[in-house]
């Protein structure tokens, strides 16, 4: 049985609770819970309202007390939020009753007097005793954080956050939630007098179980698994004179950063977004400056730390293709034999050969509208800053194209995506005569059909296993992105496997 951990916080005022509460809901997700305990007034209603406004990113939003309610339900953007109070609970069996008891699936739970019915709420969970300290303050409070179960670990790293946090002198910073992204990362940004900046909590990437030749799917594709190659690849991007978010502290085995600001201005605009065609514009012309220079296999971290990247090949392309059949043919209700499997993966192992072969860059994989941020007080390519890299690897040239002209998360149109390519082959071709413009749109068509056969699976998965639906809406756009790619001729044995066996989205 794990035991307890306990961390105490002396809470100055109302400021220095609501930076608690937002240091913690950066390190929690679906299914958690917190019970809030304390005396009458000692503040428990308070620190769930700050939780819930910092969640929400809304200091003025409504939050009143569920003693009469029991339970009021909130509708945030990471997940639903339950903010319960048992005070006028009798018996635990009335947890059933007002849907207390089993908790929800999917949504976290904050709540108070959870001494009225112990017996009912999971042995998982982080309590907050509060207690007043009048010798500090009429609003000073000690709050005593305990996690039980497997909850102990999130207060050991809450624990870490906060050492993190006063020795770089940020504890004291407001806080303002940031959207995350698919990843177990989280974001917020820090702001004070002298400026803003941002925190990024990045804990180690868990294995995952041993199902591809012995290792996790994150091991096997060669995501990040811990914060060193984000720290790395940033270096290694700004030595260039690309606008990668400068490092200002980072605790990299506890995987706590805070970095440059880059601020919120994307290169898309609208509603439904589009994008912004000079933008756009820029961001290739990003990716042909990079991918003209001959670039290192290994990074310095600093402290005589490297970081060597590593290299996108067959086996990690195969392993990303086959979450279609895993986990998009099944939703769409196709069961593939053994034949049928064996198949795929025979057309894309040849397909797949000669691109792994072609001379190689660093791919940062995730180059697209939302990873792009505008810096348009600077010149040439530091215009385009660039914030996700951490999964890096060593691969084609045209991946990270892709990545830009088929957005997985706006409509890109198909003129305009022509049309930047054009300006991207341009480019290379003043810069080298010998680049072979007609390879590389082959390879372009390649890692189109690799890349969007890998995201209707990962998007699969993310509904599925990850209780996030919102990425299957992304899925015709991304079936569209596919369809435009296999009309490429190298293609035709792939097209026909898939117009037999892969049907398209439930739009």
């Amino acid at each position: 049985m794990t035991e307890p951990t306990t961390l105490s916080v002396a809470l100055s005022n109302e400021t220095a609770t609501a930076n608690l509460m937002a240091n913690l809901a950066l390190l929690l997700g679906p299914g958690d819970l917190i019970t809030l305990s304390g005396d009458l007034g000692a503040g428990k209603t308070a620190a769930a309202r700050a939780m819930i406004r910092y969640l929400a990113g809304d200091d003025a939003l409504e939050v009143p007390s569920p003693t009469f309610t029991l339970v009021q339900v909130y509708e945030l953007p990471p997940y639903p939020l339950l903010h319960a109070d048992l005070y006028r609970v009798n018996d635990p069996i009335e947890l059933e009753e007002i849907g207390l008891s089993p908790l929800p699936e999917g949504a976290v739970a904050l709540i108070e007097w959870p001494e009225r019915a112990p017996s009912a709420l999971p042995s998982d969970r982080i309590d907050i005793a509060l207690a007043h300290r009048p010798a500090l303050g009429s609003t000073a409070r000690a709050a005593e954080i305990t996690g039980y179960g497997k909850a102990a670990a999130q207060v050991a790293r809450l624990q870490a956050l906060l050492s993190f946090l006063d020795a770089s002198g940020y504890t004291a910073a407001k806080r303002q939630r940031m959207t995350g992204d698919a990843s177990t990362r989280s974001y917020a940004r820090l702001l004070r007098d002298d400026g803003a900046a941002i925190l990024m909590n990045s804990p180690r990437r868990p294995d995952g179980p041993p199902i591809y030749d012995g290792k996790s799917y994150s091991a096997a594709v060669h995501l990040a698994e811990d914060v060193k190659p984000f720290v790395a690849m940033a270096g290694g991007l700004r030595e260039r004179g690309f606008s990668a978010p400068a490092i200002h502290h980072a605790d990299l085995d506890a995987g706590f950063l805070i970095t440059e600001d880059f601020g919120s201005e994307g290169i898309i605009e609208g509603n439904p977004p589009r994008p912004i065609v000079r933008r756009y514009e820029a961001a290739t012309d990003a990716l042909a400056a990079l991918h003209r220079e001959t670039l290192p296999e290994t990074l310095f971290l600093g402290s005589q730390l490297t970081y060597t990247i590593p290299a996108f090949d067959t086996g990690a392309m195969l392993v990303e293709l086959g979450l279609m059949p895993e986990w998009y043919l099944p939703d769409r209700g196709v069961a593939l034999n053994s034949d049928k499997r064996a198949e795929f993966t025979a057309i894309w192992r040849d397909l797949l050969r000669e691109a792994s072969s072609a001379p190689g860059t660093w791919v940062l994989r995730d180059f697209h509208s939302p990873n792009l941020i505008w810096l348009g007080e600077r010149e040439g390519i530091a215009r385009v800053g660039i914030i996700d890299f951490q999964d890096a690897v060593l691969g084609p040239t045209s991946y990270d194209l892709v990545s830009l002209l088929q957005d997985a998360r706006i409509d890109v149109p198909e003129q305009l995506e022509l049309l930047l390519l054009t300006r991207y082959i341009k480019a290379r071709r003043a810069f080298d005569n010998t680049f072979d413009a007609a390879g590389f749109a082959e390879l372009y068509a390649l890692m189109s059909a690799q890349r969007n056969t890998r995201l209707l699976g990962t998007f699969a998965r993310l509904n599925r296993r990850d209780g996030k639906p919102q990425y299957l809406r992304h899925q015709p756009r991304i079936w569209t992105y596919l369809i435009r790619s296999l009309a490429h001729p190298s293609l035709e044995r792939v097209r026909d496997w898939y117009a037999t066996n892969v049907p398209p989205p439930q739009a």
